[in-house]
């Protein structure tokens, strides 16, 4: 296992990506982050009070379990494990950005936008990713990237977090 981003490297990507969701959004007032479990909603928190030290004011912040809107529910997994969906502030009238740890095939993501519609009509949906890692497999992209990885179909990308119980904050490479 190779070690691509440290725990500085993160703090970078995130300081960088907090101020372009803030310009590309135009402030925190209607702005709302919405994690995708389980790493989405570590950043997502990380991300909102970077944004509330730059704007004065933190946005919201959700999280979404994907789970029973993924399109292998059926097929691929063998017991799933249900995390919480926590969306305390009303959708519609905003923008929000959705926050992932890893952007790969995009299904995550068109799952998690899929659920997101069921809560409601944000104005906007957005996408910030720590890493994007290549081989869509559907037409989707982030807006904000903190940082775009070579990586071959087969490899795994690792991001580890603190608060998940990693020692450190870092992003290593698995090569299949």
């Amino acid at each position: 296992m190779r070690r691509l981003l440290d725990s500085r490297d993160i703090r970078r990507s995130l300081a960088r990506l907090a101020h372009e969701i803030v310009e590309q959004t135009v402030g925190a007032e209607r702005l709302a982050l919405v994690g995708i479990h389980t790493g989405g909603v570590t950043l997502a928190h990380r991300l909102a009070r970077e944004i509330g030290r730059v704007e004065g004011q933190p946005p919201e912040v959700g999280e979404v379990d994907i789970t029973l809107y993924r399109d292998d529910l059926y097929t691929g997994l063998e017991k799933p494990v249900l995390g919480e969906t926590r969306l305390s502030f009303p959708l519609t009238g905003t923008t929000v950005v959705l926050v992932d740890d890893v952007l790969f095939t995009g299904r995550t993501v068109r799952a998690a936008v899929d659920m997101l519609m069921d809560y409601g009509r944000p104005d906007a949906i957005r996408l910030a990713v720590l890493v994007d890692r290549g081989h869509r497999e559907l037409p989707i992209a982030a807006d904000f990237v903190g940082r775009r990885l070579e990586t071959a179909k087969g490899d795994r990308v690792r991001v580890e977090l603190v608060e998940q119980g990693a020692d450190e904050d870092h992003v290593s490479l698995e090569v299949r």
